[in-house]
């Protein structure tokens, strides 16, 4: 029986590589430390080559699949402002994005079949999403002193932005479930940075 009677449609999106699904599994594990039903699908395709990787999750009850459609998220976590534009239709209105200032070309640019600006992305964003909080990730970066822990300051952010339906307490116990010990102190930081 659930506790709580939490109901969340978030979306996660980002490249290969950035910490994507770790976060996911970590709102997981805080949902279910909670006693808060959840269902998770991810689509990781490429993600070893730098490719699109993106994690649906439901939270509460009345919740048959995870995946959702068009319209229904309460909250997209965008680890890359084009991955984040990509995700957008899925967004509810009056929907929460929380997104990462930080761009990842992907692999058709490098190679000179497309065009990126990421800097489009971000003006696309905020001209489109009422909701927005943009990450500077190169600053957070530099403040903990690892790149690495992009994921959990995203995560922090989410938190501040009232639609993860989490708080601090239940991130900060997945992390220690789920992350290394020798990087828990870290992380505990990178949490908190967006504060």
């Amino acid at each position: 029986m659930c506790k709580n009677d939490l109901n969340k449609s978030i979306i996660l999106c980002g490249v290969g590589g950035q910490g994507t699904i770790l976060a996911s599994r970590l709102i997981a594990t805080a949902a279910m430390d909670k006693d808060i039903p959840i269902r998770t699908a991810e689509t990781i395709g490429m993600a070893q080559r730098g490719g699109s990787v993106f994690s649906h999750l439901r939270l509460g009850e009345g919740t048959n699949s995870p995946l959702m459609g068009k319209g229904e998220a309460d909250l997209i976590i965008g680890f890359e402002p084009g991955e984040t534009v990509r995700q957008l239709p899925f967004l509810k209105k009056g929907g929460a994005v929380v997104v990462s200032s930080r761009p990842v070309m992907p692999v058709s640019a490098m190679i000179g079949k497309a065009s990126y600006d990421a800097a489009q992305m971000i003006e696309y964003l905020k001209a489109n999403v009422t909701r927005l909080t943009i990450v500077d990730a190169d600053r957070a970066a530099a403040d903990l002193g690892s790149a690495k822990t992009l994921n959990v300051v995203l995560l922090g952010a989410a938190l501040r932005s009232g639609e993860l339906g989490l708080d601090e307490a239940d991130l900060e116990n997945a992390i220690r479930e789920k992350v290394p010990e020798k990087f828990l102190e870290l992380n505990k930081k990178a949490l908190a940075w967006s504060r």
